[in-house]
């Protein structure tokens, strides 16, 4: 286990060490780096599509890149590049290129909690955001993953730190962040397809958090009612 832990420490400091000697001595590369974080922190929504549209072919791994960022990079909205994925590529492309982004961010989320421990992250998102998830865990156990991940209001990155501080397993939250995570990458992309104006997002993107908060309120009643059957029978 111990050797594990330092090939995993030795493996993240490597990428983020390629990062950030990529980002300090490749100005295009930093310019456009900056340039993408600067659109999502406005929720620039036109202008994403426009820069990921600057990248022709390579535009795919640029939008999953930015999905990764901005799970690292707290509070940058996720949506955003969602709906301009669909605006570019089609809401099935779309969908396919956000959601494998998040799964990416997710995981690399999960593996710097689970290696580099509570310590760092709570530097990296704060103590209060944890201790708030902390309780979120202790209520739902193995469940909270999948219903944080349906809920639109629960910050992407946060949980996926907090869920590498337990002990569940990898497989478990990976399996439980794809599919919490479907739902609104679906919906978000099939209304992102056909964003035309700010009005239309606005209203599209409300029916669509509307949905998402039922189903997710759905799922928590069902969660606690088998938790409190299970402590019935037990």
């Amino acid at each position: 286990m111990k050797r594990r832990k330092i090939i995993s420490i030795g493996l993240i400091s490597g990428l983020f060490l390629i990062f950030a000697l990529t980002y300090f001595f490749i100005p295009s590369f930093k310019i456009s780096v900056n340039r993408g974080i600067s659109i999502l922190a406005q929720a620039d929504i036109k202008g994403l599509r426009i820069f990921l549209l600057g990248f022709g072919i390579a535009a795919p791994i640029v939008s999953m890149g930015l999905m990764v960022v901005q799970a690292l990079v707290s509070p940058l909205p996720a949506f955003v590049i969602t709906f301009a994925n669909a605006w570019v590529f089609g809401w099935f492309w779309g969908a396919v290129y956000s959601w494998t982004g998040a799964m990416i961010g997710a995981t690399v989320c999960y593996g710097i909690a689970k290696t580099l421990g509570r310590p760092v992250v709570e530097k990296m998102v704060g103590t209060k955001s944890l201790e708030m998830t902390d309780r979120f865990f202790e209520q739902y156990g193995p469940h909270t993953v999948l219903i944080a991940r349906l809920i639109p209001a629960v910050p992407f990155d946060i949980i996926s730190y907090a869920a590498g501080l337990t002990s569940m397993g990898f497989w478990l939250f990976f399996w439980a962040t794809g599919i919490g995570q479907l739902p609104a990458t679906i919906i978000y992309s099939i209304l992102g397809e056909n964003l035309t104006t700010t009005t239309k997002y606005a209203f599209w993107a409300a029916i669509g958090f509307i949905a998402l908060l039922v189903l997710s309120m759905a799922v928590r009643q069902r969660v606690k009612k088998r938790l409190a059957s299970d402590v019935y029978v037990k």
